[in-house]
């Protein structure tokens, strides 16, 4: 691992190179988050930034106790990528942007909806509207072309064709997280829960479902994509980055947290960059305890969201901001999260993967770039 996994205290460590650019905050976040109480150990990744209150882009492993908190609101968020059939060379914008269409309301096949909750084990719950839809902040579609290839065999093993495009799909649980968060902080504070305790396992049982109801409304929302673009997808992958669950760690058994952490022991991953930057398909090299069985899970921010606008409206207009200097599009009429969302705001997504082949986490399998990013219409829904 060389000098990449950098010792802070008994407790944390944070993998970084010696020109990763971090802010104190987020490792003064890591470093209190290693004190709670059964903590044993937190892991920063390189795109660890700084959350409200806890960091993101980070693993912590607790024994006895696990904290709800965390996990935070959005449980489930996480990343899938399909295989479309459409041919890259084929492609045009123009007509690729006009039939991906609108899909911030509800689905309008009620039936598809209720199939694919069936198939999910998604039970009703007052946010099936919801299912489908991607959701503000940082949460997107992008359909994405393959420009490097750097082990054929390994992509041809997972189904991808460097010849035809790629689905991404970046969302969660949408409203049903916030929900049982609120509900959780609001009866016990920030205080964490003891494992076993009816209290612990009535969280664990909802929090399951809205891992269920996460992955299911990725599937929903690259459905109806691939189905207003009338193309057809295979799902190669999907990984949660926010959720908790029973591990073991270096033989001890506890409770590891993943708060924007892309898991190490879940296969092949992809870890994107912002909407004007390339992304990059790996696969884990090596399980390391040390690292909590982690990866990066994008590129991280660099600037927080207030900061933005202010940064860059004078420099470029939101017209220009939905064209990238890579040649792709954005489709995003909310004016306030297309300058929050700027490529600007994040690190470069090159620094983040070097620094995990550097110690040795990650093998890269391609690189993809962005073709066409859809965030929102102007019409997202909560």
């Amino acid at each position: 691992m060389g000098n990449f996994v950098k010792t802070l205290s008994d407790r944390a460590c944070v993998v970084a190179s010696d020109t990763t650019w971090m802010e104190d905050a987020a490792i003064a976040q890591l470093v209190t988050t290693s004190q709670l109480e059964g903590m044993q150990r937190v892991a920063g990744m390189p795109d660890l930034h700084p959350g409200r209150g806890y960091p993101v882009g980070a693993a912590f492993f607790s024994v006895g106790r696990f904290y709800p908190a965390l996990v935070g609101n959005d449980i489930g968020c996480g990343m899938a990528l399909w295989q479309t059939d459409l041919q890259a060379s084929a492609v045009r914008l123009d007509k690729l942007e006009k039939r991906v269409g609108n899909i911030d309301g509800p689905m309008d096949d009620a039936a598809a909806r209720a199939h694919a909750m069936q198939a999910a084990g998604v039970l009703l719950n007052g946010h099936e509207a919801s299912l489908g839809t991607i959701g503000g902040g940082n949460h997107f579609a992008e359909f994405q072309q393959v420009d490097t290839v750097f082990d054929a065999d390994a992509l041809s093993a997972l189904g991808i064709d460097p010849k035809c495009l790629q689905l991404l799909v970046h969302s969660g649980s949408r409203g049903l997280g916030e929900r049982i968060l609120r509900l959780h902080v609001d009866a016990f504070g920030h205080h964490g829960l003891q494992a076993g305790t009816p209290e612990a396992v009535a969280y664990l049982a909802q929090h399951d479902g809205a891992l269920r109801y996460a992955r299911c409304n990725r599937h929903l929302v690259a459905h109806r994509l691939l189905g207003n673009v009338r193309a057809e997808g295979r799902c190669v992958l999907d990984v949660h980055h926010n959720f908790v669950a029973p591990a073991i760690i270096q033989g001890q058994d506890g409770w590891l947290h993943r708060k924007g952490a892309t898991p190490s022991d879940a296969g092949a991953v992809l870890i994107p960059g912002s909407r004007g930057d390339h992304s990059y398909l790996v696969r884990p090299a090596r399980l390391c305890n040390d690292t909590l069985l982690s990866l990066a899970h994008g590129a991280g921010r660099k600037w927080i969201r207030s900061a933005c606008k202010d940064r860059l409206f004078k420099l470029m207009t939101p017209t220009q901001m939905g064209r990238t200097a890579m040649g792709s599009r954005v489709i995003c009429n909310d004016r306030q999260l297309i300058y929050e969302e700027a490529p600007q705001a994040y690190k470069p997504i090159d620094s983040i993967v070097q620094t995990l082949v550097g110690a040795g986490l990650v093998e890269l399998l391609a690189r993809t770039k962005p073709v066409l990013t859809y965030k929102t219409r102007g019409e997202c829904c909560e």
